[in-house]
């Protein structure tokens, strides 16, 4: 009897100590990007936060990060997955937006190599060095152990060029409100690789809740007009020349339809009945998102002048 109990305390403790672990692996994008390509779903314990993308690009002398998922622990994995390609170390981070589970990994980078972490403004006036953020309330401990708020160590705030390793990297500020106040995109321009941030989803429905439709749409053209060939989401797996398909016929949509409603009549109140773009309704996260979102296209439209 004693024995048994002493086995099942030595399970206990085996799952205590090591808890989570993620099952991934890269995804070649072209000879000097991989990334990471999360599941185009919500957050859970089961998929331990792995709902985002997370790429490297490979210079000469380092690597630099786009973006580093939702923990500690994920950070680490990719980078261990990356060390079986080469073994180099991590100089630069480039953060896209404000959104956690796409910077919770900066701790291990900031631990293991004090590399530099690139972003926006807001991540510093929201969250501070041991502060909680959303990932905090949703994922298990197990999950989040280690994690820690990683503030931005330069504030992007025009565009900068990043010379590293033979490597000419370009980060763009928007200017504007898109996913969010402040995005931020990126394009490795000699190997045509553009990183979209959340300004392009693919395989799921996006959210305009910290952002606004019109903006998103002027960000979309923005992206258009540039000589890329590969095109990273933060979100979804679609990286070729149609990655961005889905997300510009879903706010073409969105904007053609809640203007129509709006001009027969239609209130606040009733548009996300009126409204439901039935198209997208087998795509992921359409139950989530897409209500939240015609409501506030609603908002932001009410009163619209444009074309």
């Amino acid at each position: 009897m004693f024995k048994k109990i002493i086995l099942s305390l030595g399970i206990i403790t085996t799952t205590t100590l090591f808890g989570f672990e993620y099952k991934i692996e890269p995804q070649k994008i072209t000879d000097n990007v991989w990334c990471f390509l999360g599941e185009t779903a919500p957050p859970t314990k089961e998929n331990g936060g792995y709902m985002s993308n997370s790429c490297y690009i490979k210079t000469d002398k380092s690597y630099v990060l786009l973006d580093t998922g939702s923990s500690y622990k994920f950070a680490k994995k990719t980078y261990e997955e990356m060390s079986k390609i080469a073994k180099l170390p991590v100089s630069d981070i480039i953060v896209t937006h404000v959104h956690d589970d796409h910077w919770l990994g900066n701790g291990y980078f900031k631990e293991k190599f004090n590399s530099k972490v690139y972003g926006p403004s807001l991540i510093n006036s929201q969250h501070s060095h041991g502060s909680k953020t959303r990932m905090f309330n949703i994922l298990p401990e197990d999950v989040m152990h280690g994690t820690e708020v990683v503030e931005v160590d330069v504030v992007v705030e025009e565009e900068t060029v990043l010379n590293i390793g033979g490597k000419t990297i370009e980060i763009i500020p928007m200017g504007f409100t898109a996913h969010t106040e402040e995005d931020i995109v990126v394009f490795l321009k000699d190997e045509k690789v553009f990183f979209a941030g959340d300004i392009v989803m693919n395989g799921r429905i996006t959210s305009t809740r910290d952002g606004n439709l019109l903006g998103l749409m002027k960000a979309l053209n923005k992206i258009d007009t540039m000589d890329w060939e590969y095109l990273v989401p933060g979100h979804g797996h679609d990286t070729s020349k149609t990655a961005a398909d889905q997300i510009k016929l879903y706010t073409k949509l969105l904007k053609q339809r809640v203007l129509t409603a709006i001009e027969d009549g239609v209130e606040s109140d009733t548009i996300s009945d009126v409204v439901t773009l039935e198209e997208f309704k087998d795509v992921n996260m359409y139950e989530i998102f897409n209500r939240r979102n015609v409501f506030d296209a609603f908002a932001e439209l009410e009163f619209y002048d444009g074309e």
